[in-house]
């Protein structure tokens, strides 16, 4: 929230009419125009995409920027500050939904399909099936490794579960009002942040070139990449965040009693390390 106390914060603060939401939607529409005639084979579908995305990450910035700059005018109180604590958590509540259905298609896969198929009933069919995870039908897709949890998915828990440490200390040391502190160790989550991702993208690179993993290795290959995946780009998401804060933290802003911009960040981050927990058990251990 501000670090700038005005006269008189007002009771709720409401904003004056602004031109952000129509572009945005209008930033979208230009986008998914283009994403369509991109999948469709048409040659303009790449460059409409392109400016579309550019499109919404401008009106984003401008956008962040205004409430940026009522916060920091002082015109944010202790009302608006609840409903953005109640927004974000109804925002990442959606995203444990999000996540809940991945998990879900997973274990239906596993738990039910799998079995299901291995059967007696089933054996005509598929005479070759094993109702082990990762196994199939002999001829029905080229053959693969499953991923195991050593070495990179583990080193990948260690960075992330530090990650949280680290944010803990940055946290603490804005509340006790040592800003110097806190910017160091939030730029030590964002560097372990990035460090994640790179050894994902290594990970990645070595299902497709030596284990022949892909998104087409059957059910196994296709919930592997999508819960990774997605987590990727959660933790992406969250660093981009929080490089957005770490940017404000040396700008001056926040206050030891008022910076629910850091928190917000901070929580979408911890979700982040929570869900990598349940992947790392379920998809590379189980």
């Amino acid at each position: 929230m501000s670090s700038q106390h005005a006269t008189k914060v007002p009771y709720y603060f409401v904003p004056g009419p602004s031109m952000w939401p129509v572009l945005a939607g209008a930033s979208m529409l230009v986008t998914m125009a283009g994403a369509s005639g991109w999948v469709n084979g048409l040659g303009w579908g790449p460059a409409v995409t392109i400016v579309g995305i550019l499109a919404v990450l401008v009106v984003l910035y401008k956008w962040f920027g205004d409430a940026i700059a009522e916060s920091e005018s002082g015109l944010y109180g202790p009302r608006i500050d609840l409903s953005y604590r109640w927004s974000m958590s109804w925002f990442i509540f959606s995203e444990v939904m999000f996540f809940a259905g991945f998990f879900g298609a997973l274990f239906y896969a596993r738990a039910v399909t799998a079995p299901w198929l291995a059967d007696l009933d089933h054996k005509i069919l598929w005479p070759d099936f094993s109702p082990q995870w990762g196994n199939t039908p002999a001829g029905t897709i080229d053959p693969f490794t499953k991923m195991g949890p050593f070495p990179i998915p583990t080193i990948n828990t260690a960075l992330l579960l530090a990650s949280g440490v680290t944010l803990t200390i940055s946290h603490h040391a804005l509340r006790a009002g040592v800003r110097g502190k806190a910017i160091f160790w939030l730029a030590a989550t964002i560097l372990l942040g990035a460090v994640f991702m790179g050894f994902q993208v290594y990970e990645y690179m070595h299902a497709y070139s030596d284990l022949n993993l892909k998104l087409t290795s059957g059910i196994y290959g296709s919930t592997f990449f999508m819960l990774t995946g997605f987590h990727g780009f959660h933790v992406t998401l969250g660093a981009i965040m929080l490089a957005v804060i770490l940017y404000r933290l040396m700008k001056g802003h926040f206050t030891a009693d008022q910076h629910f911009g850091f928190e917000g960040a901070a929580w979408y981050w911890h979700f982040v390390d929570v869900v990598w927990l349940g992947l790392y058990v379920v998809v590379y251990w189980l």
